[in-house]
């Protein structure tokens, strides 16, 4: 197939060129006229299972031939002799047995590094020794590193490298994966020496990024029918170009670089490097013009020399829309409507980026159009449904249930599930159980409210038991290992999953994401025994670690012609219209990760790979991607956070055709710009909503018939201030849900403080020696232990009793000097004649004095209302003394009331009295009458918000009456009910 040659032999193709066809066609040319059987015996090896698939199926669509033996790069350890080298070591097992040594590292130095990223370092060390090996560097190389003149932390980094020997060396049954492939190369190479082979053998694909893929490069490029070919190559670079390259801290972000090391090692100059096909790029103007905007650094001044030299600007980029969104919104939506053009006119269109979010918020716009885009990258496995109930299942290890925790596994698609497993039954069981932990608690479920819920209801037969099995007392404090943890998460959630009237575990494996969701928890449990003992939070974060590093591409039916690659897929496939998104710094090229081993000098010094690789392999992915036909280029502005950058390549594009304004490169700028601003406003013009009329202040009139007949004393308050609040609560029967997590608020203060000073009160009245501070204060302690399950509120409600304890008291013997304590939380209620209405209420204290004069007291565990409030609006306390004088209270009759007073329980304590002399019940119950019977009148409406105390006053109707459409300057408007 091959001319013998001294040199070494070595073959390109041009970025723009669809390089798996461009591979196939040469193969075929340089076949032809030999004996069928010479293209089966050539040797192919590529380095992406996807690259296979695509060769294959180019073989496979014609002509006829025998085809040549296609191979991964991975596959070499199958074919090769390997001399008895033992197997390659399971990749969990090693990050678990990594990460029990870091996690001592971290008990030892805990300024290193936080208990939380003890996986993240694991996985980080693992990757630092795979690339040790990869490279030949040996840990001794390390230890000799000159830090001297660094930090303590590189020192102490350095010394803990130091592991990685003990690590291989207790290994003598198994070898780390990357040192067992770079022995696999080096065996091979050996064999090649002494008998090299007479067929060709062709690498291509690779650019050689790392150690041991350019060892077996160099050493194919040097077999007698041996070949490399190369992909994205620049033909265009100028010798004096490639020749810069030479250092590695200033050239290895160069997309070339990789080549540039390889020509070198091989003795090579890029006059050695032939086309592989005579094919040509789409657009060599194009192709020019990126290689040179892609210069190093220290040579861009060749812009000014070669820039001039430049031909036919208009044409390299009358295909490349720029498109400068002001938000990711913006982007993600321009791009989904170009792709639905694309999927219209039935181009072939690829959306590339790295950026994962992205290629969502894409996914979630296509969407409105019923196009389901095929995403090689898949979803992550923590994402899926199986993944996130995993998550959610090691939670309960971790903390104390909460009523958000126990429902979101309740109400998750995989409980309780199976083909006769009452799913339906679950889920009203749910509902119903979310409502009374929504109304009555308590704040931290267990197996008494599972219980006390199921006393009540008729329930699947042993739902409540299933509950109380699954999810009460789940928290396990101390350590176990790790095999105990995975045989208690996977008990756990294969039982919620399958419910309370099965066994098994309901469909929890099935379909894609199961399985491997299972592949994961199997591997998990096989390797067990290497993890050692754990936290709940370790496990937890191991297990989310775990999930996060897998993907599951499990789509029904993805529209064939609409895909979303990552960057690898697009090295292989080609597209008609290529879209390379979220073109910023930090994005594309994304930024380096940090290394918490070595610093980028370290690296350099030991041989190691520079955090600039990243930044090359994907100046070449952009590179080649970038000389597609037809290429859109975006970018957002502003990201949620800021103001973003773009990327330095598209910096360097635009900045290049600013400086060449004589040739067109200014007006080839902005044609770009403006073809790209054409479809932001189309994306602008989708997502302008439709005008509506904004909605009129409510101001309903229900029939007379159905408005309400009876309202409490705390509700005429609101009666004044916010009528349609009433409205919606008597008319309506609207009630505010409370929230799912109950929390220590004034509410609950509230109840707890009422009832320790109503039982305060009426036993020390039987017994005076208990009015003592040191008694209120030892009931309050004693009734929030009871009441109040958090331990800082119960620390703060406690210390504010405290506070007041003592003037409590001293007050407390002036009122019972004046009268006796008589009754406690009171309720009583009176009728409006000749309305049909009735007040109800309840006093939280009644005394009574020597002449049978009633004294109503009511304790606020904030600040009482003032005197001119309860003038106006709050009118509780005077409404109550008008009930008690109308005998609403049963036990008292029509007593007169000689005082009402509002005791404020915080520091320091304060007594507002009623302003009865002002105010007389007699009044009062005049006043309470007139307002009650206007709303008798038909023409009377509930008014929104009537008299609000202040604009920022959230009521629980707001929303409902679409308040913010109108405010307080507007007029109600009338509505009739019927």
């Amino acid at each position: 197939m091959f001319e013998p040659q001294d040199k070494p032999r070595l073959f390109a193709l041009p970025c723009g060129v669809d390089f798996p066809r461009a591979l196939v066609n040469g193969l075929i040319a340089r076949s032809a006229g030999l004996p069928p059987e010479a293209l089966a015996r050539a040797e192919v090896i590529v380095n992406t299972a996807r690259m296979q698939r695509r060769v294959r199926d180019l073989f496979d669509a014609g002509p006829t031939l025998l085809l040549p033996r296609l191979s991964l790069l991975t596959d070499l350890a199958q074919r090769a002799t390997l001399h008895g080298l033992p197997p390659a070591l399971p990749s969990l097992r090693r990050r678990l047995e990594l990460s029990q040594l870091i996690a001592k590292l971290l008990d030892a130095q805990p300024d290193l590094a936080a208990r939380a990223s003890l996986f993240d370092l694991s996985d980080s060390l693992a990757a630092l020794i795979d690339e040790m090996q990869g490279e030949g560097v040996s840990t001794d190389t390390i230890r000799n590193l000159d830090v001297s003149d660094m930090s303590g932390h590189w020192a102490r980094a350095q010394a803990f490298i130091g592991i990685a020997d003990d690590f291989v060396d207790r290994h003598d049954d198994a070898m780390d994966k990357e040192a067992r492939q770079r022995q696999v190369v080096l065996n091979l190479i050996d064999q090649w020496q002494s008998a090299p082979p007479q067929h060709p053998v062709i690498l291509a694909g690779s650019t050689g990024s790392r150690g041991t893929t350019l060892m077996l490069m160099e050493a194919i490029a040097r077999l007698p029918q041996g070949a490399v070919i190369l992909p994205g190559f620049d033909f265009d670079q100028p010798d004096h170009v490639w020749s810069g390259l030479d250092d590695p801290l200033i050239s290895e972000d160069h997309p070339q670089y990789r080549f540039y090391r390889l020509m070198k090692d091989l003795e090579l100059t890029p006059r050695d490097v032939e086309p592989w096909t005579d094919e040509t790029p789409p657009f060599p103007a194009r192709n020019r013009l990126v290689s040179l905007a892609l210069r190093p650094a220290p040579v861009t001044d060749a812009w000014m020399s070669e820039g001039p030299q430049l031909t036919d600007i208009d044409r390299a980029a009358e295909t490349i829309t720029l498109v400068e969104a002001p938000s990711p919104r913006s982007e993600a939506l321009t791009i989904a409507l170009r792709l639905r053009q694309a999927a219209e006119d039935g181009q072939t269109a690829a959306l590339i980026t790295p950026d994962r979010m992205l290629t969502r918020q894409v996914s979630a716009a296509l969407d409105r159009w019923d196009i389901l885009p095929d995403d090689s990258a898949g979803q992550p496995l923590q994402l899926s449904p199986p993944g996130r109930f995993l998550r959610h299942v090691a939670e309960l290890f971790c903390h104390v249930l909460t009523p958000d925790m126990l429902l979101t596994l309740l109400k998750h698609p995989l409980t309780h599930d199976g083909p006769e497993a009452a799913r339906g039954e679950h889920l009203r069981h749910t509902r119903d159980f979310e409502l009374e932990l929504r109304r009555n608690g308590p704040p931290f479920p267990d197996a008494d409210s599972f219980a006390a819920f199921g006393t009540t209801r008729d329930l699947i037969p042993g739902w409540v038991d299933w509950l109380t099995t699954q999810f009460a007392d789940q928290v396990t404090p101390g350590n176990l290992s790790l095999t105990d943890w995975i045989t208690r998460l996977r008990a756990r959630a294969e039982g919620i999953a399958s419910g309370s009237q099965l066994g098994g575990s309901g469909t929890l494996w099935d379909k894609k994401a199961g399985q491997k969701a299972l592949k994961v928890i199997t591997d998990l449990e096989e390797n067990a025994q290497f993890g050692g003992e754990m936290s709940a939070r370790d496990f937890a974060d191991l297990l989310g670690a775990l999930l996060a590093q897998e993907e599951v591409r499990d789509r029904d039916a993805p529209y064939g012609s609409i895909m979303i690659w990552g960057t690898l897929e697009a090295r292989v496939q080609g597209a008609d219209l290529v879209i390379l998104a979220g073109i910023n710094e930090g994005s594309w090229p994304e930024a380096a990760s940090p290394d918490p081993w070595l610093n980028r000098q370290l690296r350099n010094q030991a041989g190691l790979l520079l955090p600039e690789r990243r930044i090359g392999l994907s100046a070449h992915d952009f590179q080649q991607a970038v000389a597609a036909p037809e290429v859109w280029l975006t970018r957002a502005k502003r990201s949620e956070e800021a103001d973003t950058v773009p990327s330095r390549w598209l910096n360097r594009m635009m900045n290049l055709l600013r400086g060449l304004p004589e040739q067109g490169g200014r007006a080839a700028l902005e044609a770009m710009r403006a073809r790209g601003q054409t479809w932001l406003d189309w994306s602008t013009a989708l997502e302008v909503p439709l005008p509506s009329e904004p909605a009129s202040r409510p101001a309903p009139r229900p029939p007379v018939a159905a408005r309400p007949r009876q309202l409490s004393v705390t509700e005429i308050p609101r009666l004044i201030r916010d009528p349609y609040a009433v409205y919606a609560k008597h008319v309506l029967r609207l009630k505010p849900l409370n929230p799912l997590m109950r929390e220590p608020d004034a509410l609950l203060r509230g109840i707890v403080v009422h009832k320790v000073f109503e039982d305060y009160i009426r036993d020390s009245r039987d017994n005076p020696e208990l009015l003592t501070p040191e008694e209120l204060i030892a009931r309050t302690r004693s009734q929030l232990q009871a009441e109040v399950p958090w331990p800082v509120a119960r620390s703060l409600w406690l210390a504010r009793i405290a506070r007041i304890a003592e003037s409590f008291v001293a007050g407390e013997q002036t009122r019972r000097a004046a009268a006796r304590p008589s009754g406690f939380e009171i309720s009583g209620g009176v009728r409006l004649a000749p309305l049909d209405f009735q007040i109800t209420g309840q006093a939280d204290r009644i005394d009574v004095d020597e002449r049978g004069c009633l004294h109503i007291f009511d304790y606020k565990t904030g600040d009482p209302p003032t005197d001119k409030q309860q003038r106006a609006f709050d009118k509780q306390l005077l409404i109550e003394a008008a009930m008690a004088e109308q005998g609403a209270f049963e036990d008292y009759g029509a007593a007169r009331v000689e005082r009402a007073t509002f005791i404020g329980l915080k520091s320091p304590i304060k007594e507002v009295p009623a302003p009865l002399a002002d105010e007389p019940p007699a009044k009062v119950w005049a006043e309470l009458k007139k307002l009650i019977e206007a709303y008798f009148d038909p023409e009377q409406g509930y008014s929104s918000r009537r008299m609000v105390h202040r604009d920022d006053f959230a009521g629980d109707y707001d929303h409902l009456a679409r308040f913010g459409e109108w405010d307080r300057s507007d007029m109600p408007k009338p509505e009739d009910l019927t």
